[in-house]
């Protein structure tokens, strides 16, 4: 029996697998061409976008096309608390313009102002390393958010807010001020089940809370025994990823079916996207590729 309708939902996988965008000595010997032509061998039919891929929408396209491939949605570092508005919304109008010509309309949002997801040394888990906001940091990030999924609206895009470990939107609590503090028609949610599982929270209560505002999914898993052992041993958020924190769907502690039928029962529309950053030296990219595809097949019918 298939949850979800396979015209509305869309399968998608993300390049973090194969190169790392945070560490582009992960993967560094994986070709674009490599990566697109394994997703689709794998069974995806969409992507993200990765650091390797053509600078240039008609050939990034032209090469998707040949694979029966498109892209789903991008990430983009807002600087909201950094930088003025009118820069975020120059960089911001650039990248819509970019998916717009590859046939994409939805965007990842993530504030990175003060971000340590990128410090190799910073822990992650312990000590109070994390960016947090005050009443006026809060009040010009969120002003700032409806001015950009305003933008994003106008055109036909649903800006997807995607919290994230090591950032200013982490926590439960933190969503939950984001989402009650936005416009439900700017701002959608790009919920992810391994950062909510990172950071201690739970992240079936999260789907059920915002299921109507999610815009996109992210399908990460987590080895809860390797997030012990960040806690214990201090590691930074980029030395938890390389001692293999998350995985594919099916492969680690988060339980997908609850989140499955949340979504199903919701009538979710857009992309399930593996996003599953592993050392590619480690866990091979088609290899993984495949038994999440393999999972979600057996869990969803799609």
């Amino acid at each position: 029996m298939a949850l979800f309708d396979a015209e509305k939902v869309k399968l998608g996988i993300a390049p973090i697998g194969w190169c790392n965008d945070d560490m582009p000595e992960l993967g560094a010997e994986n070709t674009f061409r490599q990566t697109v032509s394994e997703m689709a061998l794998a069974g995806f039919t969409g992507c993200e976008i990765g650091n390797k891929y053509p600078k240039d929408p008609k050939e990034l396209k032209w090469e998707l096309d040949l694979r029966g491939m498109r892209i789903a949605s991008r990430w983009f570092s807002s600087f909201l608390l950094t930088k003025t508005l009118e820069e975020n919304i120059a960089d911001f109008t650039r990248e819509l313009d970019f998916l717009a010509a590859v046939g994409a309309n939805r965007i990842n949002v993530s504030e990175q102002s003060y971000s340590i997801q990128g410090q190799v040394d910073t822990p992650i888990l312990t000590g109070n390393h994390k960016p947090v906001m005050n009443d006026a940091g809060w009040e010009r990030f969120t002003k700032g958010l409806d001015a950009l999924g305003k933008i994003a609206y106008e055109r036909g895009f649903k800006l997807c807010f995607h919290h994230h470990m090591g950032t200013v939107v982490q926590t439960a609590e933190e969503t939950d001020r984001m989402m009650a503090n936005t416009d439900p028609r700017y701002v959608f949610l790009c919920y992810d089940t391994g950062h909510f599982t990172f950071a201690g929270e739970d992240p079936l209560a999260m789907l059920k809370e915002y299921v109507d505002r999610v815009g996109h999914v992210h399908l990460k898993d987590m080895r809860l025994p390797v997030v012990e052992e960040a806690r214990k041993n201090d590691w930074s958020f980029l030395t938890a990823v390389r001692n293999g924190a998350f995985t594919v769907p099916g492969d680690g502690d988060v339980d997908f079916d609850p989140v499955f039928k949340a979504l199903s029962d919701a009538n979710y529309e857009g992309w399930l996207l593996v996003e599953a950053e592993q050392d590619p030296a480690k866990a091979n990219p088609l290899e993984y590729a495949i038994k999440g595809r393999r999972y979600i097949a057996e869990h969803t019918g799609l």
